[in-house]
């Protein structure tokens, strides 16, 4: 179960948190409804994983959904490529530690293009805690302050059927 927040957000913290990783990451899917994404994270100076992925629609107001993810050989994930035909999502994602254990993911995605944006999540362990944690506690209410758990065209499925599909059939 994938338990998370999202926040639209504006470059990268200027808080002092720990870097735990980068990744280049490229992902696009094979459909929106229900979602099955494939995707390639690079992490920098480590290895590059292929995944394909599994999401159910979203439950408790856009916290938690069902989420599995396999891992694929590269060669599967370049069939999976092509199949789809367009061009995959570039994303930079940073993984911060906060101070309460929890980490903040930060993604700039389709970088250099006009639909350029930013987006921050959190992932929980229950939806009590998504629910009841404060970003003031980590010293981050001004940077998260714009939340959008819970709109659904705010998710990258969307934000792919909306500059990649064109009309086409999602």
């Amino acid at each position: 179960m994938e338990i998370e927040r999202k926040w639209m957000v504006t470059g990268w913290p200027e808080a002092d948190l720990p870097l735990e990783k980068e990744q280049l990451m490229r992902q696009g899917y094979v459909t929106v409804r229900p979602t099955v994404r494939i995707r390639e994270e690079a992490e920098t100076g480590g290895r590059t994983e292929y995944v394909l992925c599994f999401k159910s629609v979203s439950r408790d107001s856009g916290l938690s959904r069902k989420e599995i993810e396999l891992s694929i050989p590269k060669d599967k994930f370049e069939e999976l490529e092509d199949l789809i035909g367009l061009p995959l999502i570039k994303k930079v994602r940073k993984t911060y530690r906060l101070p309460d254990g929890l980490f903040l993911e930060v993604n700039r995605v389709d970088e250099g293009l006009p639909t350029e944006f930013w987006y921050a999540e959190v992932e929980f362990g229950t939806t009590d805690q998504a629910r009841n944690w404060d970003p003031a506690s980590c010293g981050l209410d001004g940077y998260l302050s714009d939340d959008v758990t819970s709109q659904p065209d705010s998710s990258m499925g969307a934000y792919w059927a909306a500059t990649r599909l064109s009309g086409k059939e999602a």
